[in-house]
């Protein structure tokens, strides 16, 4: 009997210390912070790659291949956003469409310098697609665009610019092309409408 006494005063059971729990709770946080971190790196290192001027969202691309429609947003890397909305009829058979920038990208925009012209384009018919007699479209306010793209947009402002067009006929279709200028490269943006 003294030898079990003595066998189970001596047998000292490990008991568990906080701190030991407290450090693996520390240690995989910062293990999941790290892996966060690589993967945001890597993203991040990925768009450096191909460029700011890239498109980047879910669904249609905005390619001339996948337009967007009335209502989506082009979303550039650099954070330009660039919303069309539904083309508005008017009494005398015009149509209302605007644009939208929004200026997310660290730095002044200059919509409608000079050196980039181009900015907006307005195309009868579909994207990607020959013109056909019949689909033509007129522009009514280009020189009130160029006036609203001129001034610098600041960081963190966006800017509606208004789009007056008059189709041949009703349920014409017409292509936006907006091509927002970048001092290296931008995508442009296709917007497919039907005007009625």
């Amino acid at each position: 009997m003294d030898t079990e006494e003595a066998a189970t005063a001596t047998d000292p059971s490990p008991v568990a210390s906080p701190r030991g729990f407290y450090g693996c709770a520390i240690a995989l946080i910062v293990l999941f912070t790290l892996i966060a971190l690589g993967a945001y790196a890597v993203t991040e290192f990925e768009k450096g790659l191909d460029g700011d001027g890239q498109l980047e969202q879910p669904g249609p691309s905005g390619s001339v291949s996948q337009p967007l429609g009335p209502g989506m947003t082009a979303r550039y890397e650099d954070g330009l956003w660039v919303t069309v909305g539904r083309p508005e009829r008017h009494d005398d058979g015009t149509y209302g469409v605007t644009v939208t920038f929004k200026n997310g990208t660290d730095g002044e925009l200059r919509l409608g310098d000079e050196e980039f012209s181009g900015t907006l384009g307005v195309e009868p018919g579909e994207s990607g697609e020959d013109y056909t007699s019949g689909d033509g479209v007129s522009w009514l306010n280009w020189d009130e665009v160029a006036s609203a793209l001129a001034p610098p947009l600041p960081d963190g402002e966006e800017r509606t610019v208004p789009v007056r067009l008059k189709p041949d006929r009703k349920g014409a279709p017409v292509t936006l092309e907006v091509a927002p200028p970048h001092p290296g490269y931008r995508e442009t943006a296709y917007f497919q409408l039907t005007l009625g």
